[in-house]
């Protein structure tokens, strides 16, 4: 698939989606990676941008130069944000109470703080993303490592084989200190996702290094 043939697949993916007004979202290809550019309502509509984009066959990459531009010239207040931040992270549950601090700057949090799992630095950034009056987020959450075993290892090859069968064999899993390096290759960027995914949701991993290749 050549680039300007990607371009029209993202663009239609993006009028397909009902909650992504695509007529104020740009696109362009080069080489498979896909450079988003406009402006919508609220971050948590750059988030399902990036999302329907990152769901086309034959995307090697997104860059992300997205605005957020609020309806009315009025936004939301720092202190009101970061009060309403800290309410909703109280309110999820799995999250470690008192773990994670809140700081807000025009509009811009950021999350700092220590955490078990991908799965809690994920649900904290996307908890927040949803808040009304927010230009972005930038998640510094770190993981906890804990040491990494074979079992580990046959936990992250068991579920790429349930995402990709027998091509999960053209996958490398590589163990050390709390860190999984992965190497191979795959045919499109959400199967890369999808392998990232499965080392990041073993015990103990703190850090993927993600070195597959879109072939």
């Amino acid at each position: 698939m050549d680039d300007l043939e990607l371009r029209n697949d993202i663009l239609a993916e993006l009028e397909f989606e009902p909650g992504i007004d695509a007529a104020h979202i740009g696109a362009a290809v080069e080489d498979g990676i896909v450079t988003l550019t406009g402006h919508v309502a609220d971050y948590a509509g750059i988030m399902a941008v990036e999302r329907a984009v990152r769901r086309v066959r034959g995307v090697k990459g997104v860059a992300q130069e997205i605005e957020v531009r609020y309806p009315s010239a009025k936004g939301t207040g720092d202190d009101e944000i970061a009060e309403r931040a800290a309410r909703i992270l109280a309110w999820q549950t799995g999250l470690p109470e008192g773990e994670i601090q809140v700081k807000v700057e025009d509009g811009w949090v950021t999350l700092a703080g220590e955490v078990d799992s991908r799965f809690q630095r994920g649900a904290g950034g996307e908890a927040i993303g949803q808040l009304a009056g927010i230009r972005g987020v930038t998640n510094l959450l770190t993981i906890r490592p804990r040491p990494l075993t074979r079992a580990t290892k046959r936990l992250i090859e068991d579920a790429m084989r349930r995402y990709l069968g027998a091509d999960a064999g053209h996958i490398r899993i590589k163990l050390q200190d709390g860190a999984v390096t992965l190497e191979g290759h795959v045919r499109s960027i959400h199967e890369r996702d999808m392998v990232e995914n499965a080392a990041w949701s073993a015990p103990g991993v703190a850090h993927v290094e993600n070195l597959v290749t879109i072939v």
